[in-house]
């Protein structure tokens, strides 16, 4: 239904602004043009590879999860009440440190967003820029895209441009390349660059500095929620740990206390033994 109403109102707009003047449009393949970027390819196996990583070892924890599980329903016939409890509590801590990895990873500010963020975003700005120049170069009135949501029931071969884009994308990659090559002989041959002045260094020194500030400042921020986590988790253990010393050693006094009584009582049943037998003689 959104759809429709997209294509609906679009086509409105233009009919509207036909009778103004004949408008120019074109449509851009983004598909196929970022499979055309080797940068974006480059990336995009980059983020696939960490992604995969990162769901390895989310799997191999829910395996771990399901083991301890199964294990628990298996043992649950001769298990006291305390160690079901202690079972039960490990399961407990082990799902919620997969979900706090989960969103580590996936959640709306994990590493995957941060990844992509970095790798492959530029890329799509880069190529954003390019339509955009392109478009403005060629005074297209509209630029679709063709996989979006908007649906496209015919489209003209010759109104696609994403060769075009390609192109100018490439074009921009040459002017860097040859920009950094300038940049690289003008190093070698010690060019002569402008000095500083005092007030410029010391402003750029202190920038810096800041920078810096701040990026310990964030780390350390990390670090010491890391550090409370793991102190946190180490403290829970040490808890369970202790509870089942003692549970242990209450059911170990258990256990000595009905050997005692039990030997006890058989010395005794030997005492009224040999008494009786002293009796009958």
């Amino acid at each position: 239904m959104k759809k429709i109403f997209l294509l609906v109102v679009l086509l409105f707009i233009i009919t509207t602004s036909w009778s103004q003047r004949n408008q120019i449009i074109a449509y851009v393949d983004m598909e196929y043009i970022l499979e055309n970027v080797p940068e974006y390819l480059q990336a995009q196996n980059t983020l696939d590879s960490k992604v995969a990583k990162w769901r390895k070892k989310l799997d191999k924890d829910a395996r771990y999860i399901e083991v301890l599980k199964s294990d628990l329903a298996n043992e649950k016939a001769i298990l006291t009440k305390d160690l079901i409890e202690e079972k039960e509590e490990e399961i407990t801590l082990k799902q919620e440190e997969l979900r706090r990895l989960e969103s580590l990873y996936f959640g709306s500010n994990g590493d995957m967003f941060l990844v992509r963020k970095q790798l492959v975003k530029p890329i799509q700005d880069q190529v954003y820029n390019a339509v955009q120049s392109i478009a403005k170069r060629k005074k297209y009135d509209f630029v679709f895209e063709k996989s979006t949501d908007l649906v496209m029931l015919y489209s003209n071969k010759k109104y696609d441009i994403s060769d075009l884009v390609l192109s100018t994308i490439d074009r921009t990659r040459l002017s860097e390349q040859k920009k950094e090559q300038i940049n690289k002989k003008r190093e070698q041959t010690n060019t002569p660059v402008k000095e500083l002045s005092e007030n410029q260094k010391e402003a750029f020194a202190k920038k810096t500095a800041d920078k810096e500030a701040q990026l310990d400042k964030i780390k350390n921020k990390k670090i010491e929620a890391i550090t409370k986590k793991e102190a946190q988790k180490e403290a829970q253990k040490k808890i369970i740990a202790e509870k089942r010393k003692a549970r242990l050693k209450q059911r170990e006094e258990k256990r000595k206390l009905l050997r005692e009584q039990q030997e006890a009582a058989k010395k005794k049943k030997e005492d009224e033994k040999k008494a009786k037998q002293k009796e009958d003689n």
